[in-house]
């Protein structure tokens, strides 16, 4: 008998109907043999609605409050899916995240999970219960209920298996694995297999949305297997996210290929060329959490640089109010920005030394017309910025260069049923 951890997202018990669904698949689990810990995430959009509300009545709700609130939205679900079980006749029990063990850090809104004591879990587990589980939320030093931020269920989730030496993790979803892009962007998309960690946390940090990057780190220092699989087609066994593909003669050079829409290019113009400078803007940035790519630093004339970065949407207020002071301090022209722009990203251990991978996907852009503003590649990696309108009939016309097999196998299909 092993132990197994799966999470549910909130699409996945978004109505009784679902709830009974997953909860179906939880005891079939059982049912075989497994000790079963659940992370289970808020109804539906509840988060979404929560954090509405709360902006009705406050336009800078505080830390502590929020966080109070928005864990309210997992003890619903967490309670429900418990009841359901107990219902069919099958031992199970709800722990909030403190409850759990789930100890983190002082911040609110972010926070990182330091710890988790595991005693109480296991021995809900070793009493034959089914242990359903808040994501998202923990507890930190001062007894306040902390969140974790985007993708915190998945990284509760896999933080749990990886404290109970579980099994695996099962990460339940809409969708029946990881594919090669967005099947809703181009509908040839490939489901995948398998993927490595390197390569699955590469394409959650370009824009795949699947597992958040901080789910996959977790599981990769951990060695925690995951398994991505849809809560509505149970019979698909997903994608297993793995430490090294099974057989390196078959990979493709590519694995995957992203978008992100959530981008702002910034730049700082007219800095002195000095020993520092990059140090005191980089730097500022990160005593305020905020994450960069893409840096380009362009020299111009009599020593004066100018340096572009892309941030996260979310982050470009914070950042040009931070920018702003750096900017007096060292002396720099302005600082200027660009939300108008997307990011593309190709990734696949496939592409190590292999020549010409660069080259066939700024072919595909430039066929379309499609300019590209800025450039940053890996090992494994490579990501262009280009005009927001274009991202979609980018990544549709990438997919083609690098999966041409499947784009054939679909005209096949369609032939063969129209009678060709």
């Amino acid at each position: 008998m092993g132990t197994v951890v799966q999470k549910f997202g909130g699409t996945s018990v978004g109505d009784p109907e679902r709830i009974r669904r997953v909860a179906r698949i939880i005891a079939d689990t059982v049912d075989q043999g497994n000790q079963v810990a659940v992370v289970i995430s808020a109804m539906g959009h509840t988060t979404d609605e929560l954090v509405s509300l709360a902006e009705e009545l406050v336009s800078t709700p505080s830390g502590r409050e929020f966080d109070a609130l928005l864990v309210t939205g997992e003890m619903v679900s967490a309670s429900l899916m418990a009841m359901t079980l107990n219902n069919m006749g099958y031992k199970a029990v709800s722990l909030n995240g403190h409850q759990a063990g789930f100890h983190t850090e002082d911040l609110h809104n972010r926070s990182r999970i330091l710890e988790i004591d595991t005693g109480r879990v296991q021995y809900h587990l070793n009493n034959s219960e089914i242990v359903i589980v808040t994501g998202f939320q923990g507890m930190n030093s001062k007894g306040d209920f902390t969140t974790l931020g985007r993708g915190g269920s998945d990284t509760s989730a896999v933080a749990l298996a990886g404290a109970l030496g579980a099994e695996r993790c099962d990460i339940f979803t809409d969708v029946k694995g990881v594919y090669s892009t967005d099947p809703r962007i181009v509908p040839e998309a490939v489901k995948l297999d398998e993927i490595t960690y390197i390569e699955m946390l590469e394409l959650a940090r370009v824009g795949a949305q699947v597992l958040h990057p901080r789910a996959v780190e977790t599981a990769r220092h951990a060695k925690v297997q995951i398994r991505v699989r849809s809560t509505f087609y149970t019979e698909d066994l997903g994608t297993l996210v793995v430490d090294r593909h099974s057989i390196e003669s078959n990979l493709r050079p590519v694995s995957g290929i992203a978008s992100d829409e959530n981008q702002a290019r910034v730049a700082v113009t007219g800095v002195p060329d000095q020993p520092g400078i990059a140090g005191k803007i980089f730097g500022a940035l990160a005593s305020r959490n905020i994450s960069v790519d893409m840096i380009i630093q362009s020299l111009n004339r009599d020593n004066i640089n100018d340096i572009a970065f892309t941030v996260n949407a979310t982050d470009l207020q914070d950042a040009l109010d931070t920018l702003e002071k750096v900017r007096v301090d060292i002396q720099g022209k302005a600082v200027l920005h660009d939300t108008d722009v997307a990011k593309v990203s190709i990734v696949g251990i496939g592409m190590i030394d292999r020549p010409g991978i660069a080259a066939d996907m700024f072919n595909a852009l430039s066929h379309l017309g499609i300019n590209i503003k800025m450039i940053a590649t890996s090992e494994i990696k490579i990501s262009c910025l280009i005009d927001k309108a274009q991202a979609k009939q980018a990544v549709q016309a990438i997919h083609k260069v690098f999966f041409p097999d499947e784009i054939e196998a679909e005209a096949t299909m369609a032939d063969q049923k129209l009678g060709y």
